[in-house]
């Protein structure tokens, strides 16, 4: 066989680190570097749970993964976890909901009552009588884009325990369970 008609070959290093066709190789890795940042900046994000406030459901140190884009499909409903933003997305908290746009919430004797109504929350081991919210003992009525949020651990002092009202705004997403 003529050396002059057989086709020249790359050599062997270059086609592993680039692939036999270079253009196609670069399209793929464009194409996966892409759907990765969307998936980690809509489908899902990685949070690593840190504290008791969310005991016993979520434990200290444990790894979890929240999805924006859950929460923009299914919506958010009393009783799902979320992800609240405080200082991007470097700092968030995981709490509760417990109260929805436009119903009147408040905490009693560290009972939630919603629209006037004792919630049932089968997730709470323990509650702190002395948890009350609003302070006044009025009830507070939650606007359009208002969600009560609160953790799970509600045997915590109330005044160690972040709670209180979240902007859909600053919901990241919900956590999958």
């Amino acid at each position: 066989m003529d050396s002059s008609t057989e086709p020249s070959r790359a050599p062997w290093w270059r086609i592993v680190a680039v692939g036999r066709n270079p253009r196609v190789t670069a399209i793929r890795l464009l194409v996966t570097v892409l759907l990765t940042v969307l998936s980690f900046r809509y489908a899902i994000v990685p949070v690593r749970v840190t504290g008791i406030s969310m005991s016993p459901a979520y434990k200290d140190g444990e790894r979890r993964w929240v999805s924006p884009l859950l929460a923009r499909l299914q919506g958010i409903h009393r009783g799902d976890v979320v992800s609240i933003q405080t200082t991007g997305r470097q700092v968030m908290y995981l709490k509760r909901v417990i109260g929805l746009p436009g119903e009147r919430v408040q905490i009693r004797k560290g009972d939630i009552l919603v629209n006037g109504d004792r919630l049932e929350e089968p997730y709470i081991l323990n509650r702190s009588p002395g948890w009350n919210w609003p302070t006044n003992g009025t009830e507070r009525l939650l606007g359009p884009d208002e969600f009560l949020v609160v953790g799970d651990n509600r045997a915590m002092p109330m005044d160690s325990h972040y709670f209180g009202i979240a902007d859909r705004h600053r919901i990241l997403g919900k956590v999958f369970q």
